[in-house]
């Protein structure tokens, strides 16, 4: 499970691994017994939320503006090749 930093607290990550999964969450630099963490799986994570980020400047997509799925995500795939192109 992909975490911010923000859960990385004991409680939150045994929830977690109580449910079987593998939380993925750096720890704090003043942890005094850190963990190891998958980085480039926490990478990604960052990767899609600035995307979701950049989308949100699209206001159609933002506001959703348009009655049909279709439409929708037509606009949404539009944006999403304006966005590699830059």
């Amino acid at each position: 499970m992909l975490m911010d930093r923000a859960y990385e607290g004991d409680e939150t990550r045994q929830l977690v691994l109580d449910l079987r999964m593998v939380p993925v969450v750096p720890p704090k630099s003043n942890r005094i017994d850190p963990w190891r963490y998958d980085r480039t799986l926490y990478k990604k994570r960052n990767e899609i939320e600035r995307l979701f980020r950049r989308m949100k400047g699209y206001r159609r997509i933002f506001s959703r503006f348009e009655k049909l799925d279709v439409v929708f995500l037509g606009f949404l795939c539009f944006a999403f090749i304006v966005e590699a192109l830059r």
